[in-house]
């Protein structure tokens, strides 16, 4: 029988040589992570909303009966670049080892005695689940005139602490999320476009009420009460992102509108300053637009040239190509830690110190990666990071681009106005220390506020929970739509997240996207905003669903179902 590397566990074999930890195993590896004593469990919002709330939507099942017996292949055949087999995973991508995981998530580390309902049973919850009870949220506290508002005590508001939590059931997370008790075209909604946008949490939606009813005011510029709150909850919110994303500083974190805005930035700003005629520019194959069209205007305006990355077919990145075209010209480059059309997960932090070793700054786009792992730029050793407060479960038009401290205050900014200036004259402005200097104006202060409230949840869930109940679905995912006669996948990587783009045989991508949508199941059909790497494969667009935490094995057999009949001709397109 095979065993586990790390741990010496034995693997169930469920066919075809595809070892897969038993259900014991399971619930012996993901038992509660430990958390420091004082953490405080997931407030909902059960009290003064039920009406918000699902009823159960599946019955919890052991991990073999949940994602079927039969095993999930891999992609085609790769004999291109064998990065990912020489290399440890998942700890590649700021995943704990599974030798790690043993260490972190035995239940005996939080004094809980055998049965205690401290960790999951196999028998009565699946054991990748890794959260239980809801409890009763906060009500906003009274304040009194000239006194500073504390706001409630948001959902994993105190970060970096916290007590043993029971295990993961999606079922009650999803209660937090009170759009996924909408109905659609008389069906209850079914959200697989998270790739697009991600769905709030109950506590994100309190928070920014709570900003709008006690501390709205500007910031940083006025001695009166409301503007110390306001100037106190977007600190705060800054030094969430910090810790959340492991940067040595508050100052090396930049409030943007968003991913876009953000690259945006560093082309403006670090580009025009440095990048000169016949310098080069990399970038791969697995890029959203935004992450190709400033690069592209920066070159046309410099004289520059924009070199991409090639991936083989199952959409991986091919390292030895990528070596190749570092050379003493190669002064920046810029990719996705996770494709938004494919999701294939890149090796950032190699990707990372192979351009390092020919001198040249990386950006990396952690859009569509922020929400489904573990983001340490100290780690990764990035000169910039990027992504979306939407795509993480906060609101839309707020953004982040950590840099560097010494970098960013190198950086003359691309943008002027009030709020970034020391002192201005007819003659000469001085302008703020990062991260003051790219924030002109007056920003998006509520919705910065509701990003740290997003963190807040995601920390209280834990990144690594959330991982590893994603990978599951995604697994079960991936091999119920494989069964479906007509479907092709794009792109099977290994090392996936979140996405499951494909195309049917003698369907149009927007009309099967109508045909689910008509039965309440959101999905996105099109580009993408990623048209060279569909055209990689020879498409112009694909369905494509996309998974996040509150997602379940019901909602993927809605979409299984649901394709089965457009296939089957049961569908009017």
């Amino acid at each position: 029988m095979p065993v586990a590397a790390s741990s010496g566990l034995p693997l169930a074999d469920l066919g075809g040589g595809h070892a897969v930890p038993d259900d014991a195993q399971l619930a012996q590896l993901l038992s509660p992570r430990p958390v420091s004593h004082n953490e405080q469990p997931a407030a909902h919002a059960q009290d003064h909303a039920p009406f918000y709330f699902l009823q159960q939507d599946v019955p919890a099942k052991p991990a073999s009966k949940a994602f079927g017996s039969n095993p999930v292949t891999s992609g085609s055949q790769r004999g291109t670049s064998d990065w990912f087999s020489n290399t440890p995973s998942p700890a590649g991508f700021g995943l704990p080892s599974e030798a790690e995981l043993i260490a972190l998530l035995k239940p005996a580390q939080f004094g809980l005695p055998s049965g205690s309902g401290g960790a999951a049973s196999s028998e009565s919850a699946a054991p990748y689940y890794f959260l239980e009870h809801s409890q009763a949220s906060h009500s906003a506290p009274s304040v009194k005139h000239g006194q500073h508002a504390s706001p409630p005590s948001w959902p994993g508001s105190h970060a970096g602490v916290g007590t043993a939590r029971p295990p993961f059931d999606v079922n009650v997370v999803r209660r937090d999320f009170p759009i996924l008790q909408e109905r659609v075209n008389g069906r209850q909604l079914v959200w697989l476009d998270n790739a697009a946008t991600t769905q709030k949490p109950q506590s994100v939606i309190d928070r920014l009420s709570y900003f709008y009813q006690h501390e709205n005011s500007n910031i940083h510029r006025a001695a009166h009460t409301l503007a110390a709150r306001a100037t106190d909850a977007y600190e705060s919110a800054r030094d969430k992102v910090r810790g959340f994303l492991n940067a040595a500083s508050s100052n090396e974190i930049v409030f943007v509108r968003g991913t876009t805005e953000a690259i945006n930035l560093v082309a403006q700003s670090w580009g025009r300053q440095n990048i000169v005629k016949d310098d080069e520019i990399v970038i791969s194959w697995l890029e959203h637009h935004a992450n190709i069209v400033p690069w592209q205007q920066l070159c046309a305006e410099k004289g520059a040239k924009l070199r991409v990355i090639p991936v083989d077919d199952d959409g991986q990145i091919l390292l030895d190509e990528y070596a190749k075209l570092l050379t003493p010209k190669t002064k920046l480059v810029s990719f996705t830690q996770v494709s938004n059309a494919l999701g294939t997960i890149t090796p950032a932090k190699q990707m990372v110190e192979m351009a390092h070793s020919v001198g040249a700054k990386v950006l990396v786009d952690g859009a569509q990666s922020v929400s489904h792992l573990r983001a340490d730029v100290q780690y990764l050793d990035c000169d910039w990071f990027v992504f979306s407060g939407h795509k993480i479960f906060g609101p839309t038009g707020i953004g982040v681009l950590y840099g560097k401290e010494a970098l960013l205050n190198e950086t003359q900014p691309w943008q002027g106005g009030g709020n970034m200036i020391k002192d201005v004259t007819f003659e000469h402005t001085q302008y703020h220390a990062a991260p003051g200097r790219f924030e002109a104006g007056t920003g998006n202060i509520a919705d910065a506020v509701g990003l740290g409230a997003a963190l807040d949840y995601v920390n209280q869930l834990g990144i690594e929970n959330i991982a590893m109940y994603e990978h599951q679905l995604l697994q079960y995912a991936t091999h119920q739509l494989r069964s479906i006669p007509g479907l092709r996948l794009i792109g099977t990587a290994e090392h996936k997240a979140s996405v499951l783009s494909f195309v049917l045989k003698d369907h149009k991508t927007e009309h099967v996207g109508a045909a689910l949508a008509r039965e309440g199941i959101a999905v996105r059909s099109g580009h993408h905003c990623a048209q060279p790497i569909l055209r990689r494969f020879g498409l112009e667009a694909t369905v494509r669903p996309s998974l996040a935490f509150y997602n379940n094995c019901a909602d993927v057999d809605k979409l299984i179902a649901a394709v089965r009949r457009i296939q089957n001709g049961q569908h009017a397109i």
